[in-house]
């Protein structure tokens, strides 16, 4: 059961590693910070898998500490950083940075009962008559004395 769950982890290439490390943010007030490759690797997972943060596996540390980076380093520009230093680390010509799976509520289809069919006020007016009484003076020929 545990080898299952090892395989299914992430963990950061050495090489990976070698190019992000000198881009992170050095003498930073506060606590000593923890393990970055570990926290890193579980922010990777975290976003790959698609679980919660709070049910990233335990091998990567405190969930709290790991949304926390996260979070704390979108803010700074930390992230894009690293990507642009992934980006000039790498001979090809096309990288691309992308999920496979994207998440949405389930109301975001359109909540009950699904999608209602509206038109625009322009083709609604254009389109007919909403009055019975209307729509029958319209078909009967004026007559003029």
């Amino acid at each position: 059961m545990m080898e299952a769950l090892m395989s299914r982890l992430f963990w950061l290439s050495d090489e990976a590693w070698a190019v992000i490390e000198p881009h992170l943010p050095t003498n930073q007030p506060g606590a000593h910070r923890t393990d970055d490759r570990r926290v890193i690797s579980g922010i990777i997972h975290v976003l790959r898998s698609g679980c919660r943060w709070q049910d990233c596996p335990a091998c990567y540390g405190p969930p709290t500490t790991i949304y926390n980076r996260f979070h704390r380093w979108s803010a700074r520009g930390i992230w894009r950083r690293l990507f642009d230093a992934l980006v000039q680390s790498s001979d090809r010509d096309i990288h691309m940075i992308d999920s496979t799976t994207s998440k949405a509520h389930r109301s975001a289809a359109g909540g009950k009962g699904g999608q209602t069919a509206r038109q625009s006020a322009a083709r609604e007016a254009a389109g007919r008559q909403k009055s019975m009484l209307l729509s029958i003076a319209a078909s009967v020929p004026s007559r003029s004395i």
